[in-house]
């Protein structure tokens, strides 16, 4: 390598390491500041650049494509206001544990701090987030720069990985000094003034390797937690989001014979005579809940969607939390013991330990409850043909072929999915519950898309080197169709995220859209008995046209307009391939009264088995 300044001497170190430390993809707002970085990732063909213009769209791309690979995709921007647009995706990979590398271009010291253009304090500027932040100051011609710089960046992806913690942002300020090109630094002609060699380890190694090895619990802690577990019969297994493989859960389930609640995202809810799917439902029964209060819970990632199932775990009930990183996943303040364990690792042992598969009349008594909530669910459902929010997440989940990513908005449609999905294999979901913001939404889909395109060597992305999750034991890439539930607030939110070109231009993604004209969750909340102020300070009606939305962004196209009819445009969208938009409209008011009938059919059907 050979640079002509200082600013290209930094920008292609720190793209070569990056590409010895495994990036693949990497993300760029444009920009003036960052332009010897922007180059220089553009020219290096390990690395796919995404060009996105809004820079909040930019960072959550990469929170997509961090969740469907297990390693940052470094998002650049220039200066100013371009790095505040980062906080929201900063904030998401914080409270998800989504590995994010930000490198933030920046002026040079000495316009700092004296009214120059583009110029804030950006060392600091996401608080507490970052696992690590450092200002890598302005490069300069010195036998020592290069050994900073990639160790620095080894340090930066290990730390946005999760080797030292949970994965999450790691933020690297670049204050770059003119010019920021290609040229000497006269700035007319291309003269070279660097005189350092810029080589990285030999082999095209990365600077540091750091490994993470999985936490294990010790021979005699395993052996008497499974006694424990042995005796009792009462128990639960509880998860919520994990990248942990279900079949170790499932194991220790059938070991312990006890029922296993798992939120439909978790990707813990598949089929077998495990996974339960209507814990909500059934822990809002009175009497089903009284009768079925455990002697022992294990919980495993981070619950939520259900307020039935956490009042159900009440500070009597006894709790194990197990987490990787001992993550405190604990709201309601609850949880008794907290064991910091590899997940897959752990519940592997204990089944190991139990021996033989168990059953009880405790285990039966949830799965014929669990079977009478999903035949009163579904005869409700499939009463009428009018498009409904819980059959679109129903039916959705259900026909979605094997090996499908399955996205899934914040607010209702999550929700909706996870009262009404029956378990199934095949299936992998993405979902942005670290915060549970709606923003953002359109990108993240987008991001995970881009990690199963051609990633421009002739295969797969799935097939592009080591592609774990390092948050907890491992996932692989997504290596099916890509498909997406929004809401209709979710989509508009992050409509700039379709302004991604040329990556999106081969990219096979269908939305499906529930448009109810607003903010539908807020129906089901306590401000709902203000009619007064309710439609314009929460409803929210945008009166917007979704198919003009999708023409505006030529993307394909089409409506639903009854039930039957959802399953058969979504598969014409996967087949006609590109990104397209099935709309579906629904109405708020019917939808709440659709979720009532829902519980009292559940609640009836459950009387009868008392």
């Amino acid at each position: 390598m050979r640079a002509e300044n200082p600013s290209h001497a930094l920008a292609l170190v720190v793209t070569d390491e990056l590409a010895r430390c495994g990036v693949t993809d990497a993300v760029l707002a444009p920009g003036s500041r960052s332009a010897a970085l922007a180059m220089a990732l553009h020219d290096d063909p390990r690395i796919r650049l995404h060009v996105e213009v809004d820079e909040r769209s930019a960072g959550f791309l990469a929170i997509g494509l961090g969740r469907a690979t297990g390693r940052p995709a470094p998002v650049l921007v220039t200066s100013g206001t371009a790095v505040a647009n980062l906080h929201p995706a900063v904030v998401e990979a914080d409270t998800g544990h989504v590995p994010l590398l930000l490198l933030t271009a920046d002026r040079p010291p000495e316009l700092r701090h004296t009214g120059a253009n583009q110029a804030i304090e950006q060392v600091g500027l996401f608080g507490r987030a970052p696992r690590w932040c450092v200002d890598l100051g302005v490069p300069e011609d010195r036998p020592d720069s290069v050994s900073l710089w990639r160790s620095t960046v080894g340090r930066a992806v290990a730390a946005a990985t999760g080797t030292a913690g949970p994965a999450g942002p790691v933020h690297v300020n670049l204050g770059f000094r003119e010019p920021t090109v290609p040229l000497s630094d006269d700035g007319r002609s291309p003269v070279a003034t660097w005189s350092q060699p810029l080589d990285g380890r030999a082999g095209r190694r990365p600077w540091v390797t750091v490994e993470r090895a999985p936490r294990t619990v010790p021979e005699e802690q395993v052996r008497a937690l499974a006694g424990r577990m042995l005796g009792t019969e009462r128990g639960l297994i509880v998860v919520g989001s994990t990248t942990t493989d279900p079949e170790p859960i499932h194991a220790l389930a059938r070991a312990t014979g006890w029922p296993v609640l798992a939120e439909a995202t978790s990707g813990v809810r598949t089929a077998g005579d495990t996974a339960l799917a209507h814990g909500h439902h059934l822990l809002s029964h009175p009497g089903f809940a009284r009768a079925h209060v455990p002697d022992l819970v294990l919980r495993i990632g981070r619950t939520g969607l259900s307020r039935a199932v956490a009042s159900h775990l009440g500070p009597k009930v006894p709790q194990i939390l197990l987490d990787p990183d001992g993550s405190w996943h604990d709201p309601e303040r609850t949880v008794g013991e907290v064991l910091v364990a590899d997940v897959g690792a752990t519940c592997g042992a204990l089944a190991a330990a139990l021996g033989t598969a168990a059953s009880s009349a405790w285990q039966a008594s949830w799965r014929r409850a669990d079977a009478a909530a999903r035949a009163a669910i579904d005869e409700v459902l499939d009463a009428d043909d009018t498009p409904t929010e819980p059959r679109v997440a129903r039916d959705l989940a259900a026909s979605l072929p094997g090996g499908a990513t399955l996205v899934v908005a914040s607010s209702m449609p999550i929700r909706d999915l996870d009262l009404v999905m029956a378990p199934r294999d095949g299936l992998t979901f993405v979902a942005n519950r670290g915060a549970s913001g709606i923003d953002g939404f359109v990108s993240t889909t987008l991001g995970v898309a881009l990690a199963v395109a051609d990633d421009g060597f002739g295969r797969r992305a799935s097939d592009a080197g080591d592609a774990t999750d390092a948050t907890d034991g491992g996932t692989a890439r997504p290596a099916g169709p890509t498909v997406a539930l929004a809401g209709d607030l979710s989509l508009l939110h992050d409509a700039n995220g379709f302004l991604l070109s040329p990556s999106a231009d081969h990219l096979d993604v269908t939305f499906v859209v529930v448009d109810n004209d607003g903010g539908g969750i807020f129906s089901f909340l306590p401000q709902a008995r203000f009619p007064g102020s309710f439609e314009r300070v929460f409803g929210t009606p945008h009166g917007r046209d979704l198919a003009r939305l999708a023409a505006l962004h030529e993307l394909g196209y089409a409506e639903v307009a009854s039930a039957k009819d959802l399953v058969p445009a979504v598969d014409a969208a996967l087949a006609a391939g590109g990104i397209r938009l099935v709309h579906v409209r629904t109405d708020r008011a019917a939808n709440l009264t659709l979720h009532r009938r829902l519980t009292e059919a559940v609640h009836a059907a459950l009387d009868e088995l008392a």
